[in-house]
């Protein structure tokens, strides 16, 4: 006998409808509603649990990863833990870490760089509200509300 194996998806509103799968979150907004989240938005996040990176501008704008604890790789391979598509992004663009509620970040030598709140940034702490740019994706570090 199949399983149904469809993710579940949770009624916020009228007209939006979140899916969650075990490690994305994709909350679709329109081009005109996008805004960049202050530190203390991307401080409480409801609904997120621990750390995330949300995809804020760019190419699949609205997904957000869950970070769990230990190394989550960025890169163009499909071998990543993070996928991100495009001839801007490295094989193996980068990678965060995540210890005892300490968010860090590492780039692994890519091509066009890593930018952490508009400097490149080859190794850093990160914190909920800081920006990360992996090729064209604009992502914001974010922490869940509990």
């Amino acid at each position: 006998m199949a399983e149904n194996h469809e993710p579940e998806s949770e009624e916020l509103a009228d007209d939006v409808v979140v899916e969650h799968e075990p490690t994305i979150t994709y909350v679709p907004v329109s081009e005109d509603a996008i805004s960049i989240l202050t530190p203390e938005q991307a401080s409480a996040i409801a609904g997120i649990e621990g750390y995330a990176l949300i995809v804020q501008r760019g190419p699949q704008t609205g997904k957000t990863w869950l970070l769990p604890k230990g190394q989550t790789s960025i890169g163009r391979d499909p071998s990543n833990d993070i996928v991100l598509d495009d001839i801007t992004v490295s094989r193996h663009h980068c990678d965060i870490d995540l210890t005892d509620d300490v968010l860090g970040f590492s780039d692994a030598g890519s091509t066009n760089g890593t930018y952490v709140n508009d400097r490149r940034a080859d190794e850093r702490r990160l914190d909920p509200g800081d920006r990360l740019l992996v090729g064209k994706f604009h992502l914001v570090v974010a922490h869940g509300d509990g």
